[in-house]
């Protein structure tokens, strides 16, 4: 994982200089961005923002790539500004801290999201659903609350934000497998607790890719019986080693008749085309159906399935700060990571990832080497 550098100050030109870095000057930066929907990555320089006193500076180690990183990159969610520097699965440690931070210091681990600002003062704000803010910023691909100034995610070497929107990585987990932990964790997280999956629960996870993994993970942690259903049954093994109590094949019809009316919980991972009425039907009186993957075709209920079993069909948007440092904390108590995939990052790497991600030729997440990028 390596080490921060020494935080010793001096001198050099009237600049206070700590860890070789200047206090009061944009924080030079390198990245892999893309300039249209069909462009290569390329090396891009740009400046990170001075200092705030409420900033935390730091030198990235690692960023998962999300499959929504692609789906941005790919203008497909019709809402892509360029040049864009994707990535929102951050860890790194610690360079600098404003003059007001109080939780981080110079040398810690440290995790940021999908976020990096909000109002703070809205409604959503104040319950700790920071993700619900109307002036949420995103990572990448947004502004910051200005509206003007773009923001570049973790394919990068440097990060700053403010210190409300960085997570503590607890010191037992890897920051390399704990870098998706940050989207992919959270994602699956969250939804778990709103519902108060727990002991005895009857959950289903749908697809079993860099989401559906955690969310088996998280479930077996909590104490509940937990099904993976997946359209492919080279999958039975791991999802057994992960947690899962048992495994049907989507595309079988018998297999699925014989679960009909039995869960209590079901979380759908899956972004591609599938078939969501047949896996609500598999919900028990008042059951929850959550969607948390992406797919591009919309959903017909009958009316008479809502009627007649009362389901409660939902979705669930990453999680607030609270929450997701509550998400880290119970990772470190259970030694819950990400099942990973390091690789070197490098334009060319990158685009080969991304060609694996979406063949699901992965286990379970590619992580971007960012400490040793731009030798």
């Amino acid at each position: 994982m390596g080490s921060s550098s020494s935080a010793a100050k001096n001198q050099n030109n009237g600049k206070v200089i700590s860890n070789g870095i200047a206090h009061d000057v944009p924080i030079a930066t390198k990245g892999f961005a893309v300039d249209s929907a069909s462009s290569p990555f390329k090396v891009l320089e740009f400046e990170r923002r001075i200092l705030k006193d409420d900033d935390v500076l730091i030198r990235i180690h690692y960023c998962g790539i999300c499959h929504s990183d692609i789906h941005q990159v790919k203008g497909e969610f019709h809402n892509s500004k360029y040049p864009m520097i994707p990535g929102h699965e951050i860890t790194g440690v610690v360079e600098q801290v404003g003059s007001k931070v109080t939780n981080f210091h110079v040398g810690d681990h440290a995790g940021v999201g999908c976020m990096v600002d909000s109002c703070l003062r809205c409604n959503p704000c104040k319950k700790n659903l920071e993700q619900y803010c109307s002036d949420m910023c995103q990572t990448y691909n947004s502004t910051e609350l200005d509206k003007v100034t773009p923001t570049f995610g973790g394919y990068s070497n440097f990060i700053t934000v403010k210190e409300h929107f960085v997570c503590k990585i607890p010191k037992n987990l890897p920051l390399d497998a704990a870098a998706p932990l940050l989207c992919a964790g959270i994602t699956t997280y969250s939804p778990l607790r709103q519902h108060n999956v727990g002991k005895n629960t009857r959950m289903g996870v749908v697809g079993l890719g860099g989401l559906g993994h955690m969310a088996v993970k998280f479930g077996a942690a909590m104490g509940a019986h937990v099904t993976v259903f997946s359209t492919s049954e080279s999958k039975r093994d791991d999802a057994a080693k992960l947690g899962a109590k048992e495994f049907i094949v989507s595309k079988d019809a018998e297999q699925l008749k014989r679960v009909e009316n039995t869960f209590d919980f079901i979380i759908d991972t899956v972004s591609a085309p599938h078939d969501v009425l047949g896996m609500i039907n598999l919900l028990g009186l008042q059951g929850v159906y959550c969607i948390v993957g992406v797919s591009p075709n919309p959903v017909e209920i009958p009316p008479f399935l809502l009627i007649f079993k009362r389901p409660i069909i939902t979705g669930s948007l990453i999680g607030g700060m609270k929450e997701t440092q509550e998400m880290l904390d119970f990772c470190g108590k259970h030694n819950i990571t990400c099942d990973i995939e390091k690789i070197e990052a490098t334009p060319e790497t990158i685009h080969v990832a991304y060609n694996r991600t979406l063949k699901s030729d992965v286990k379970y997440r590619f992580v971007l080497d960012m400490l040793h990028a731009f030798k």
